[in-house]
């Protein structure tokens, strides 16, 4: 005969919760890696606005009177229009196409622009290194 199973091992109160349990931390870390990912292309999205818009600066700059020349002014520009980055003047690179690197019209200029990021969840860093972007135009 079969002895009858107590009623406590019968319940299935508080399977909900440990299923729970289990898959929460998949969700959590799934979900931060998400924000993580969102953060860098936003990053990504600055960066690459920020050398459009000194590459636009060093294309219509040829005859600055600013000291620095095309180059500083672009380079500035791209400073400025970087938003909530912190880019620095050895982060950004200019460079024009012409004779002996002079700025004539119809030449083109390229900026170039790195920025580091790093992901990291909950303390861990799982991917880092440098965004890029590079954008050309032509000298008016």
């Amino acid at each position: 005969m079969k002895k009858p199973t107590p009623r406590i091992l019968k319940s299935s109160d508080g399977q909900t919760m440990v299923e729970f349990a289990l898959v929460l931390p998949l969700l959590a870390v799934l979900l931060f890696g998400i924000i993580q990912f969102g953060i860098v292309f936003n990053n990504y999205l600055d960066l690459t606005d920020a050398t459009r818009a000194g590459a636009r600066k060093a294309a219509v700059s040829r005859n600055t009177s600013d000291p620095s020349g095309p180059a500083g002014v672009a380079t500035q520009a791209v400073i400025n229009s970087a938003g909530d980055l912190t880019l620095t003047s050895s982060n950004v690179s200019v460079v024009s196409t012409g004779a002996d690197g002079g700025w004539g019209s119809g030449d083109d200029v390229t900026v170039t622009a790195t920025y580091p990021y790093k992901i990291d969840l909950f303390g861990f860093v799982f991917a880092s290194g440098n965004l890029h972007s590079k954008t050309t135009e032509r000298v008016e």
